[in-house]
């Protein structure tokens, strides 16, 4: 199996090839799934190993005192020999973890193989394929929880353990310095506990985020903004509590606790910074300096952690296992938000890679995790098999040069009245040879308003003309997929609009009518990603390097009572009719289809990307009329892109851009969608979206409402690439 590891004489770090840990009595094997890099005790590690001797001993002064009696007892030659070994030996990295449980070792009656366990240890939930757990540091992992987010399960405890040494109280008001990881975990928790609180960070994007999860105000240790935010908020006494969540070698922290913390006010050390206490700043107070000790109670304690000693509840009411149920509770019941803590999510087989990037600073992270492929199949359902194999696709047709594109239209309704024909009706490119539509009426007014030759109600007129090039499918949502279907098979270009399907079983029946019938020649009226302030938007933003995360609020508010939209049990879901649309928009910004869907039942959809990115879509129903329907933003490489609902959009970089102008209207795309699906079609080249990215995003649509009804992530199986073998 495979292990990170590092040798701390020469700093190489390797992915190894090791033995595979044996199950042993009293503890689990677990299959990793995913681990978390912690950025600032691993990256102090791997920095560390980097240095000369000299700049070890300078970085470890505890070390260096073991050394000197070890020379004192045993010799200088003797000594020498033992250090040499230990520092040119591999050791491991990582201390948090979730994995599925592969063995259970004799004694162990509370989890069994399958389960999924979130685990803790330095010496037990490692950067490593397998993994042997002891009892006391794994905990199983609640119902719909995803795997990435109880990968946080240790961290978690980490942040939990420190609040608990603070004692909080509801009303309080905290002050957290060092907004990296555990900061960022602190102010949660701080938070939930009815805690007002305050960050002091450098950076200001830490600050940024603490903000959004909850801190009245972060800010940087020196611009006073913190200063006058403490003798506001408590009328000039100062901070009941001060977490140190901090590292480095600077004093400023616990002077900075000096300075703002009431009379006998609460200082606590969570991180490894230099605590150089100014005395009469802390006696003068009476401030009360405690220690946090790792993940809690149980920590550094073999019988505890080897021997599954557990301590009696009336007497230790918080152990490191309760800390980490705790935290993997919360996360559950959306107490605790870790999702926009997640920076970057690489393949364990980069892990030397996204080390050496962490530590040269390449990339900048809150959290990193190492996905295991493997495993993680294991973890989410799949919710299709679809393919695409059409293995004798002729070269597409062209129109000839000088005539028209001749268009026959199935459905003429509201939708295809406002956003499509108003399009096409003047173009002297476009010939409306037929309309078919449900009622005469309908047809008949189409015809009149629009100038169709033709109108009827069977749809074999338009599908068995064989001078018409391409059809346009703008009906019942519960339609799309067989008139789709029928449409391929007659050999025509199809524009259908979304969804283009209500079930994988739909999808898959038009996946089969292209390779039955050689014709990809397919769009779905995913009209947004075409919208020309958007795309203006996406230029400024540039090339993306690194993982990105996007939030997409769709404010869509509630249906009349009549609409059909809620005819579920025909039409599907709202969310199956709309979300295709942003999910599209969100896969065209990050250029790629999405991997993985989790949903719950409001509706907020998450979805993966292969490269680490994340994108939550919130589809609101219950929002105020009076607020913007789409509102987007996009963070990567240190830039966010702002999209206020196709009127304003801005792009913060090293110089900020903004649209110049509002526009008259909304422009969402219609015009330059039916534009590019025309192009394609008069010069036979390529659509203008794969069939595999059309698959992909309807997948993911109906994908989530399969997460909500199982309370499960769901993975997404990509279709294959068209013209792969079957």
């Amino acid at each position: 199996m495979k292990q990170v590891v590092q040798n701390y004489k020469s700093g190489e770090l390797a992915l190894l090839d090791v033995p595979e840990p044996a199950c042993k009595p009293g503890g689990v094997l677990v299959r990793t799934v995913y681990s978390l890099i912690s950025t600032g005790t691993e990256m102090m590690k791997v920095s560390e190993a980097s240095m000369s001797l000299v700049g070890k001993a300078k970085a470890r002064p505890d070390q260096v005192a073991k050394v000197m009696q070890s020379v004192a007892t045993n010799g200088l030659s003797a000594t020498y020999r033992k250090v040499t070994s230990k520092l040119d030996s591999y050791t491991p990295l990582g201390y948090s973890l979730c994995g599925i449980v592969e063995q259970v070792g004799d004694g162990i009656t509370d989890v069994a193989v399958g389960d999924l366990v979130a685990c803790a240890g330095n010496e037990h939930a490692l950067h490593s394929e397998l993994n042997w757990v002891p009892k006391n540091l794994y905990s199983r992992v609640p119902a719909g929880v995803d795997p990435r987010h109880a990968a946080f399960g240790t961290v978690g405890s980490i942040a939990m353990q420190g609040v608990r040494r603070g004692e909080p109280q509801i009303g309080d008001v905290a002050l957290v310095i060092g907004l990296g990881l555990i900061g960022q975990l602190v102010v949660q928790l701080l938070t939930a506990s009815g805690v007002r609180v305050v960050g002091v960070d450098p950076d200001p994007e830490r600050c940024k985020l603490a903000e959004s999860l909850g801190a009245l105000t972060c800010a940087h240790p020196a611009s006073g903004i913190v200063d006058t935010a403490v003798d506001e908020l408590t009328h000039g006494a100062g901070v009941d509590q001060t977490y140190l969540a901090a590292g480095g070698n600077t004093n400023d922290p616990v002077e900075l606790a000096a300075k703002l913390s009431r009379d006998r006010g609460r200082v606590i050390d969570i991180g490894k910074c230099k605590l150089d206490l100014p005395w009469n700043a802390y006696y003068e107070k009476e401030l009360d300096v405690r220690f946090s000790r790792s993940y809690g109670p149980g920590r550094y304690d073999p019988s505890y952690e080897l021997e599954g000693r557990d301590y009696p509840i009336g007497q230790v009411r918080w152990t490191e296992r309760r800390n980490l149920e705790c935290v993997l509770d919360l996360i559950a019941r959306d107490r605790l938000d870790v999702e926009p803590l997640i920076t970057h999510v690489s393949d364990f087989s980069s892990a030397v890679e996204t080390y050496k990037s962490l530590n040269e600073g390449e990339l900048k992270a809150v959290a990193v995790l190492f996905r295991y492929p493997d495993a993680v199949a294991r973890t989410e359902p799949v919710i299709t098999s679809a393919r695409v194999a059409v293995t004798s696709s002729p070269a597409a047709a062209s129109v000839p040069a000088g005539r028209p594109v001749r268009l026959g239209f199935v459905g003429a309704g509201n939708y295809a009245s406002s956003m499509l024909l108003p399009h096409l009706v003047e173009r002297e490119d476009v010939e409306l040879k037929h309309v078919a539509t449900t009622s005469a009426l309908s047809g008949a007014n189409a015809r009149r308003k629009f100038g169709f030759a033709a109108a009827s109600t069977d749809i074999d007129n338009v599908l068995g003309d064989s001078s018409i090039d391409a059809v346009f499918v703008v009906t019942r949502h519960s339609s799309h997929a067989e008139l789709t279907r029928q449409a391929l098979l007659a050999g025509k270009s199809v524009f259908v609009e979304k969804p283009l399907a209500l079930s994988p079983s739909e999808l898959q029946k038009v996946l089969d009518a292209i390779e039955e019938s050689g014709n990809d020649r397919l769009q779905v009226g995913f009209n947004r990603r075409f919208a020309p302030l958007l795309h203006e938007a996406r230029e400024q933003f540039g090339p993306r390097v690194g993982p990105a995360t996007v939030r997409y609020l769709v404010n869509a508010g509630r249906l009349d009572h009549g609409s059909w939209y809620n005819q579920t049990a025909t039409e599907g879901s709202r969310f199956a009719g709309e979300g295709g649309h942003f999910i599209d928009t969100v896969s065209w910004l990050l250029d790629a289809d999405p991997i993985s869907v989790y949903a719950t039942g409001d509706v907020q959809v998450t979805l993966g990307y292969p490269d680490g990115s994340t994108a939550v879509i919130t589809y609101a129903e219950t929002g105020s009329s009076g607020f913007p329907k789409e509102t987007l933003d996009l963070t990567a490489d240190g830039k966010v892109l702002k999209f206020d609902d196709f009127v304003r959009a801005s792009v913060y970089s090293r110089k900020k851009w903004a649209s110049s102008r509002i526009p008259k209207g909304r422009d969402k795309g219609q015009a330059a969608e039916v534009n590019a699906f025309l192009e394609a079609v008069r010069t036979g080249s390529p659509m203008p979206i794969s069939v595999d990215s059309l698959a992909a995003t309807t997948l993911a649509t109906l994908a989530a409402q399969s997460s909500v009804a199982n309370a499960a992530p769901v993975r997404i199986e990509l279709p294959r690439k068209t013209g792969a073998p079957a």
